[in-house]
């Protein structure tokens, strides 16, 4: 199981949720073979951290966030939320362990025959909370995610992103330890994914809460997490900070996710022309991801100076990442292949990433 780091952002609180060696086979049926949907997975959730996990549909995103509130039971290893194994409570306690964990869906959830204020009061209505003590716990929520004048709305008078915000607060009702979070922006255009992501952020921040999120996004994952993990085939491939995974990912599956958000995958259109081999009158083209302080630097035409040689910038981006600054460039270079090792060895030695794609006529 990875060990927390203090020196780690998103690994400064002791471990709320933990996954220790957990699987989850789901048995044959009569025309298909059994399904491991989660296979054999560590990870551990730090108090107060937002952690996203990604991948492709069919990873085993969901099955691994049901295990957490126990609508699964692993069939192997054990799940711990804030200190109990969640696969070995009976019933009353599971129900009693639930009301710690929060959960938002895709899709809302609510019911469309209550109003917003009696949507967020129906966690605590189960809970057996008195009457007289609900309202004084459901206006705060309104007011936090923005619906104070919208109380007496029904699901059908509100917008898409107003339905998630009653979904946070319902989920925030009875107080939880750990917010789960399913696909909770998929639903949403890009203007409103963007205000839902800084309310999650704004609620981590003002109530040290937990998030746990589950996307196939990597846009939301950039923005929102502190933490990734990405799974396929129902195992973690690969995990640590945002920063990390955006800037350094080794799988190929990663670099493909963060390809599609940084500029870093190759275009069809240079696809198509690279070529495996030099020869005179070729030009490299390499991938360059460029983190730290380079970032926002002139790195190119320091090079440009130093070696003689002209880049040709063929694609790519500069943003932040995690509040860090990360670009990714494709460029070409005439250059023969020892001047190439030089160009890339003084790329690399001042901690940019770079991979040789092959040549271009």
């Amino acid at each position: 199981m990875p060990v927390l780091d203090p020196q780690d952002p998103g690994q400064q609180g002791r471990a709320i949720i933990s996954f220790d060696g957990v699987s989850k086979i789901f048995p044959s049926r009569k025309d298909s073979a059994e399904v491991k949907a989660v296979d054999n997975i560590d990870l551990v959730v730090p108090e107060g951290a937002i952690v996203g996990v990604i991948g492709k549909s069919g990873a085993g995103k969901s099955t691994l966030i049901r295990l957490i509130n126990g609508l699964e039971q692993p069939t192997h290893g054990k799940v711990t939320v804030d200190g109990l194994d969640i696969g070995s409570l009976d019933e009353k306690a599971l129900r009693q362990a639930r009301r710690s964990i929060g959960m938002i869906f895709q899709h809302f959830n609510l019911l469309s025959s209550r109003t917003a204020f009696d949507n967020i009061a129906l966690p605590l209505e189960i809970a057996g909370t008195p009457r007289k003590d609900i309202k004084g716990i459901v206006e705060p929520l309104l007011d936090m995610v923005g619906l104070a004048d919208k109380r007496d709305r029904y699901p059908a008078e509100l917008s898409g992103g107003q339905k998630q915000r009653v979904g946070i607060a319902r989920a925030l009702a009875t107080k939880p330890k750990v917010l789960l979070s399913d696909e909770a922006t998929s639903a949403l255009d890009p203007e409103t994914t963007a205000q839902i992501i800084a309310l999650l952020k704004q609620i981590n921040a003002d109530l040290n809460l937990t998030i746990l999120f589950i996307t196939h996004e990597m846009s939301v994952v950039k923005k929102l997490a502190q933490r990734v993990a990405v799974m396929e085939g129902g195992q973690i491939i690969e995990q640590g900070t945002t920063y990390e995974i955006f800037s350094k990912p080794t799988h190929a599956t990663t670099k493909r996710f963060v390809g599609e958000v940084t500029g870093g995958n190759v275009p069809e259109w240079l696809q198509s022309k690279l070529l495996a081999d030099y020869a005179p009158g070729r030009q490299a083209v390499i991938r360059i991801a460029f983190t730290g302080a380079d970032a926002d630097e002139p790195v190119l035409s320091r090079l440009t100076r130093a070696y003689g040689v002209d880049f040709n910038i063929m694609h790519g981006q500069i943003e932040y990442v995690a509040d860090h600054p990360f670009g990714t460039l494709i460029a070409s270079v005439a250059a023969e292949p020892e001047l190439q090792a030089k160009l890339i060895a003084d790329l690399t030695a001042t901690r940019n990433t770079v991979e040789h794609l092959g040549y271009v006529a």
